[in-house]
């Protein structure tokens, strides 16, 4: 598992828009990266929604937003289009991202054991080094706390 200090992964994925997004063109930004497990479900929308409305507070931070996920670029597009999304949603198809984060992990439900995506976001500092972490993410006000760890961040 990634730790506090450590080198974020360097990411190459398309966006929504079968654009491909570097993780070396954002450098000397701040980059909050949100893995989440499925476009278009409760927990999901309500976080992509979220960041969504506070994106204005984010870019004053100097921080972009991107929302990571195994689905494909016209699933990714379809959520935009129907959520009215203003973030960047990341593909994530062969879970490269997932797996160089440490989140695709073994999860249990309803006595089930399978591979999935361990909902978590990651604040990048510009030099490229992970600054904060959640894992096991609870989506209720969530999005508030890492834009606090942010800003806190920033005061440093």
């Amino acid at each position: 598992m990634l730790e506090i200090g450590s080198k974020a992964p360097e990411f190459c994925a398309k966006n929504q828009d079968d654009v491909e997004i570097h993780s070396r063109d954002l450098k000397g930004k701040w980059i909050v990266l949100y893995f989440y497990p499925k476009d278009l479900t409760p927990g999901c929308t309500t976080e992509a929604c979220e960041f969504t409305a506070n994106e204005p507070e984010f870019d004053d931070l100097d921080a972009v937003i991107l929302g990571v996920s195994p689905d494909d670029t016209a699933k990714h597009r379809k959520f935009i289009e129907k959520k009215e999304l203003t973030i960047t949603l990341l593909s994530d198809e062969d879970k490269k991202m997932c797996e160089d984060f440490g989140i695709w992990q073994l999860k249990k439900f309803m006595g089930k054991e399978y591979m999935g995506v361990v909902r978590s976001t990651f604040i990048i500092n510009p030099k490229g080094e992970i600054a904060a972490l959640w894992t096991k993410v609870k989506v209720k006000g969530h999005v508030e706390a890492v834009k606090e760890k942010l800003k806190q961040l920033q005061s440093k």
